[in-house]
């Protein structure tokens, strides 16, 4: 796929061996790239090229507006700063830390003119989460909006592999925008091959143990060929809006590649509550709402009396549910509250993105969808082959994209003959419609995010009252599972709602706070086999 760019080959070097990683299929004639391939290209640079960088690119509150050309203005400047003042060569990883906001869309563009690896960070994450990411992907740059510094600050400490940093939101003479303003906005972006290296997108697995999930630039474009192409049909005047951060790749790819891709708008908002992103909605014009199914239960009651859909007054025309499994209730509500069906799907980071889903027309509910161009998908048995139609088994999905993990030893549980495991039990009925079951493994998806267990556990454990505990995901209906700490108090600690509760802020204080467990129940002794091993599934039955 071309002469690799980068110099720094860190990525290579820790990419999974072939015979590990998935089959990759390139069918339609969209999907075969040339040998050199830069997404910055393809997504920013090709507008203004083709005289139409004056089209209106990103809105924010407060009334910013930037055009393609600006924002190409300002990426370009940010890469000059990355390689001229940083000392940035190709392959190098950057960290990013910023809330959704121009700046950040900014940032991104400018590591991939450079050819460094964006390492998208979310900004709910503190210094022991972070120290994480910057040594498993051994991260050397980092560009962080100033009012986040602190964790990355403590995590730098402990990680001194990141050397070079630079703070955007900052009105001093070391500030992002200063070194900017020295720079020209010219910028010749570096000609990656496709099959160069440019997202680490971490992902939290069983084991609570950040995983790093490598993306090419081929794999960025092939995202926004399959689904958007085939399933969402945006249109350049289309005003995308949504709640998922750009550090989820739900969200780069629904708010910032899939807009640009199309040459349309996109509004980044850093507060999005419910009533937030409603009025938001309103006051940008959206065409294009993503957000999880938490949310769309949550606005549906205040969006009944507003005029949201386009045959209604309002402007929205399209609303995408992903991020967790979307209940047949939740569909059924918010088309009722607002006249829209929701367009469904399942993604993985893995994958990059949706790739099994279902446009307005034909919806079903209860069913995520069939899979998208491009994709291959199939619900195996415990044996690997294919399920008989009805049954339930593991789904397994191969296409474009797939998973190459960072140098981990979970790329083997992952990827199986080819196949990339997604983790989720499903059924196939006999028009091909995927029916979600649920997770295969100890993953706890609460309102959108992913949460592994033990690393609950482990902030958990951290606390002097704790003795042992054990965490699971319980079924919740406004958030699909909310996590549930069982705790053994250790000696001179007895259990209240008071230490319940002390619990709980500790864990907010140890890692991202939506993390916490929502429910604690004290026990006297953890359910464990003969051997030691905790029994989950007794935590989990009937009690």
């Amino acid at each position: 796929m071309g002469r690799s760019a980068h110099v720094d080959t860190f990525a290579h070097d820790h990419l999974p061996r072939l015979a590990q990683q998935p089959e990759f299929l390139f069918e339609q004639p969209e999907l075969q790239f040339p040998p050199l391939l830069n997404c910055a290209s393809e997504l920013l640079d090709r507008w203004v090229a083709s005289g139409q960088g004056e089209r209106i690119c990103i809105r924010a509150p407060g009334g910013l507006v930037w055009t393609y050309a600006e924002l190409q203005k300002r990426a370009n400047r940010i890469a000059h700063v990355l390689v001229e003042d940083m000392g940035l060569v190709p392959g190098n990883r950057v960290l990013l830390r910023a809330p959704n906001s121009p700046m950040l869309a900014a940032c991104w563009f400018a590591v991939m003119k450079a050819g460094g690896i964006a390492v998208a960070t979310m900004p709910l994450l503190r210094a022991k989460e972070l120290a994480h990411i910057i040594a498993k992907a051994q991260v050397t740059h980092a560009l962080c909006d100033a009012r986040l510094a602190d964790e990355l600050q403590a995590a730098m400490r402990e990680q001194p592999v990141l050397r070079q940093l630079r703070f955007h939101n900052d009105d001093s003479a070391s500030g992002l925008e200063a070194a900017m303003a020295r720079h020209s906005d010219d910028f010749v972006n570096v000609p990656t091959a496709a099959a160069d290296a440019c997202i680490f997108a971490f992902t939290s697995g069983t084991t609570g143990t950040p995983k790093a999930t490598m993306h090419f630039h081929r794999d960025v474009m092939a995202a926004c060929i399959c689904w958007p192409r085939h399933v969402l049909h945006p249109r350049a005047d289309d005003v995308f809006i949504g709640s998922p951060p750009l550090a989820f790749t739900f969200g780069l790819g629904s708010l910032l590649l899939f807009p640009m891709s199309v040459g349309a708008s996109l509004v980044l908002l850093e507060r999005t509550t419910p009533v937030a992103l409603l009025e938001a909605i309103h006051a940008f014009g959206a065409t294009v709402l993503a957000t999880a199914p938490t949310s769309y239960r949550a606005m549906a009651e205040p969006a009944r009396s507003l005029r949201l859909a386009a045959e209604k007054g309002g402007s929205l025309r399209k609303c995408v549910s992903a991020g967790e499994a979307l209940p047949a209730a939740t569909r059924a509500l918010w088309k009722d509250a607002t006249g829209i069906e929701l367009i469904d799907g399942i993604g993985a980071t893995e994958m990059l993105h949706i790739f099994i889903s279902a446009d307005e027309a034909h919806a079903r509910p209860g069913a995520t969808g069939t899979v998208v161009p491009g994709y291959h998908a199939c619900v195996m048995d415990d044996d690997g082959h294919p399920a008989a139609v009805g049954s339930v088994g593991k789904l397994a999905v191969k296409g474009p994209t797939g998973c190459r993990y960072l140098d981990d030893a979970r790329q083997a549980s992952y990827v199986k003959d080819g196949w990339n495991y997604t983790g989720d039990a499903y059924l196939m009925d006999a028009d091909g419609y995927f029916h979600y079951q649920a997770r295969t493994d100890d993953m706890i998806i609460s309102a959108g995010y992913n949460i592994g267990a033990p690393e609950v556990e482990d902030a958990l454990m951290q606390h002097p009252a704790v003795a042992e505990c054990a965490v699971i995901g319980v079924p919740d209906a406004e958030r699909g599972q909310i996590v549930k700490a069982f705790v053994v108090p250790g000696a001179g600690h007895a259990p209240s709602e008071a230490l319940a509760r002390e619990l709980q802020e500790f864990v907010k204080r140890t890692v991202a706070p939506y993390k916490y467990p929502r429910a604690v129940e004290f026990l006297s002794a953890l359910p464990r086999t003969e051997t030691g091993k905790l029994q989950r599934f007794r935590l989990r039955a009937p009690r």
